[in-house]
Parts: structure tokens; sequence; C-alpha cells
């Protein structure tokens, strides 16, 4: 019987910017100043959840990969067939850290060659998905395995388990093909503390809306003033002594606005009696934070999305929130956010499966000065 013939394509360093306060890690400086920071690479685990996931259809799937840690090794130690597709890029190519946006294009183009490739899968952030949108455009369907920092586009999948299901139906001829956007942070709005984030082209994506994300949504400007009275409430019941994260986006930085405080639009701060005392913590000094005072975390969802940890904000990580505690986490949105997020449920990715399930339930979102509302976290 032929066998299914997907191309697996890994960045195995997407990510690695997160935990330490980073913005991403395109680019070899941003790469070697996330490794100074102390970051390790987290892809791998990753990988293992999504191909465990397909582990019941294993003997009906071959893998077109990437030479060592671009997709070898990990389909070799979880015993899956596969060939590697090579290339002389990759001859002095040794060491995880040497991986380059090249070596995506290289191998992209490569896999779409071959007629039988019936899906590519790609391992890594806004910036993998460019890459592969750049060489592929829309000739051959691709689907996206979020592992990066900037995960805003909608060719990614929501977590490793439904990046599986949606292989699986795809290949089952269950669900039909869409064009999808790759999107990615505008930097030069960045630069002006802006946070919008800009298309860049499509991709041809499986669709079934339980398993794909949406695109991030970019607040308007009506939701100015439902920011401002958001971040009064917010202020109101600030309390002397105790630590506040605050996250990453607009709706947050309407707080310290309001207190003429500075925001890292990216980063996550920490604000003191009403007065920002740090800016742009990474996950080691958050850790070093507790246990001194009282800490609570200030988070807003991502627009459309509704991600509201592991996107964009992996400084706090799984090993924060279980040592903050699920009962110290603060929700705020706007309305026309809330009303505007996909299936009109909150989700979480924390990279760790243990902590996602327990965080399940419902919970309180601030979406004015004096009106809250009660919504599901998925």
């Amino acid at each position: 019987m032929d066998r299914f013939l997907l191309g697996l394509i890994v960045n195995p360093i997407a990510g690695m910017g997160g935990t330490v306060g980073l913005k991403g890690t395109d680019g070899k400086e941003i790469l070697n100043k996330a490794l100074s920071l102390g970051a390790k690479p987290n892809s791998y685990e990753r990988i293992k959840e999504l191909l465990t996931g397909l582990n019941s259809i294993k003997k009906k799937i071959k893998f077109l990969t990437c030479p060592k840690f671009m997709g070898e090794y990990i389909l070799n130690d979880l015993g899956f067939d596969y060939e590697v597709i090579n290339h002389s890029i990759f001859n002095n190519y040794n060491d995880i850290y040497d991986t380059t946006a090249q070596h995506t294009k290289v191998i992209v183009k490569k896999l779409i060659e071959n007629e039988k490739l019936r899906l590519l899968i790609f391992v890594g952030g806004d910036g993998t998905a460019r890459d592969v949108q750049e060489v592929i455009n829309i000739q051959k369907p691709c689907i996206g395995l979020p592992a990066g920092v900037k995960i805003y586009s909608n060719v990614f999948a929501k977590n490793p388990k439904f990046t599986a299901d949606l292989i699986i139906k795809y290949l089952w001829d269950e669900i039909p093909l869409r064009e999808s956007d790759v999107l990615d942070i505008d930097e030069q709005q960045y630069r002006d503390g802006k946070l919008v984030s800009k298309y860049f082209g499509s991709l041809i994506t499986p669709f079934e809306p339980d398993c794909l994300q949406s695109s991030k949504m970019i607040s308007p400007n009506s939701d100015a003033n439902n920011q401002e009275r958001i971040a009064k409430r917010i202020i109101e019941d600030m309390k002397n002594n105790i630590y506040y994260l605050l996250g990453p986006g607009t709706t947050i930085k309407a707080i310290t606005d309001f207190l003429n405080e500075k925001k890292t639009i990216l980063g996550v701060d920490l604000l003191l009696n009403k007065k920002i005392i740090t800016l742009d913590l990474n996950e080691e000094k958050i850790l070093n934070l507790i246990g001194r005072k009282p800490i609570k975390i200030i988070v807003s969802p991502i627009g459309r999305q509704g991600f509201l940890f592991g996107r964009g904000n992996l400084q706090i990580s799984s090993k924060v929130l279980e040592k903050i505690g699920i009962e110290n986490i603060i929700i705020v949105s706007t309305k026309y956010k809330l009303e505007n997020i996909t299936d009109h449920k909150l989700k979480i990715d924390t990279r760790n499966t243990i902590l996602d399930n327990k965080m399940k339930g419902f919970y309180k979102i601030i979406i004015d000065y004096d009106e809250i509302r009660i919504i599901e976290i998925e």
C-alpha cells in the first residue's frame, strides 16, 4: 500500500527567546543574546507530542525531512520511517545553533519538487512561517506546529495534539483546504512603541476551525476609551506592597499610560505601589521575585486568537504560573476583543499539558470599569 508522504521541517531554536524575555530568535545576533541569557532549545518536546499523536497512523506515513536537528534526529528517536533530503548547505551543519532561515528555505524548495508530497509540516513561529511562505507560497498544503515566541499567523494549529488531529483528518480527506495568513510583527511600528501585526502572504492549510488558531486581530482605535476605563478599575483595586506582573499588549499598556509610567509593549514588566520598578523581565527574574512579596499577574488575551498564555508571553512560563498560582491571575479584555474571539473561549498553551488541563474552567474577565464577564478557558 502506498503511504502518505509528509514533509517535516523543524526550527530547533524556535521559542528559545521566550522565557528569557526576547521577542523571538530571528537572526544570529538575537540567538546569541538568548544563549547568553541561558536559553535552551525546547522544540523537541513539542515535536515529540505531535508525533505521539500520529502513532495511530505510523505505518501509513513516511516523512521527507531535513538532516540532523531539523527533523532527522527526532524521527529516528521515535521510530518513524523517513528519508533525509540533503543539500550542500548542511555540509558544515554540526550544531543545533547553526540553524538559519536559509536552511529552511533550501529544504522547502527541494521538498516541493516532489509531486507525491501530501503535506508539509513546519515547526517554529511566525519567522519560520515567513521563511516557508517565501518559497512555497500556495503551491503545496502546509501546517505549522507552534513552537516559537511570535505565533500570530493562522497557519498554525492550536497545539501539538490539535496539529496531529488536523493532519489525520486532512489525510483521510475529511476536511478542505483554505488560504491562511502569514503574519509577523511590524518591526517599524514596534520600534515606535506600537504592537501591530503585518501581513506577509498566504499558505494553503487544512481547514478545521476546532484545530486551527485564528490570526491575531489588531485592537481598533475605538477600544481606547474602554481600555482606559479598565485601567482605572485595575488601578483603584491595586494594593500596596504587592508585585503586579504586567503582560504584553495595548490593553495592559493602558494601565501604565494612566499612571504615566513606561511599559514595554511586548514585554512583561513589574509594578509596585503603582510605579514600574523593572522593565522587560524574563522567566529567571520573575522566579527570583517569588517569595519576596505577594504577586499577581495581569494579562489580556490576544485579539481573535484568545490565547492567554503561550503566545508572546513565554516569560510567564508554566514554572511561574505554578509557583504564583492560578488564583493570582487577573484577566482584562475590552468588550470588542472578547466579542471577536474565535468560538468565544480563551485558550492556553503553556508547553505543559498537565498545567494546561489544570487551568481549564471558567474565569472572571474585567471588561469595563464596573463590568465583568465569565468566560471559559478550554
